[in-house]
């Protein structure tokens, strides 16, 4: 299988997670700022395609490209992972994973998550000011729920939480 693996990476956790994919079939990554500028038949070259993007505001960053073309790509495998700062298996992130799809793109696509962390260190300005306001909201909460008790803590912080494991369930579904 001919695999490409298109991502938009503010810090370096979805583009080590592409990597991570495209290995595992010998495939092909590229940045979605240089696969928006391909044209069409460039693709047909592939069987599948995955789209990555960083979690932002509880959606995937530049997911809407990919997805507005995936209906012409409906013979190939496709699939969508986000990377965040939450552990996996939060709340959030499955209803997140859901909303990122339409129904009908759920019928011939699938959404995953793969937990990265926080990297203020290579973040671009109005992304660490917006985190460190976050940081203050939840820090500030009253009655949080576990999750946002956790969230809280650790956003306070540079951490990384990516692991290659993540990418299993997407390697999987990819070679079904």
């Amino acid at each position: 299988m001919k695999l490409l693996v298109i991502y938009s990476s503010q810090t370096g956790f979805t583009k080590q997670y592409a990597q991570w994919i495209a290995e595992a079939f010998a495939g092909d990554t590229m940045t979605i700022k240089d696969a928006s500028k391909k044209k069409d038949d460039f693709f047909e070259q592939y069987d599948a395609l995955v789209y990555g993007g960083f979690a932002m505001a509880g959606s995937i960053n530049k997911v809407k490209w990919f997805l507005e073309k995936s209906n012409r790509w409906r013979g190939k495998k496709l699939a969508v992972y986000c990377v965040g700062a939450s552990p996996d298996g939060t709340k959030d992130i499955e209803i997140a994973l859901h909303n990122a799809l339409t129904d009908e793109q759920r019928e011939y696509m699938k959404a995953f998550y793969c937990p990265g962390g926080l990297n203020y260190e290579n973040m671009p300005g109005p992304s660490k000011l917006a985190m460190r306001a976050f940081a203050s909201v939840m820090r500030k909460k009253k009655d949080k729920t576990e999750d946002e008790k956790v969230m809280a803590e650790i956003i306070q912080h540079s951490y990384d939480i990516h692991d290659i494991k993540y990418i299993k369930p997407i390697v999987e579904y990819l070679k079904a």
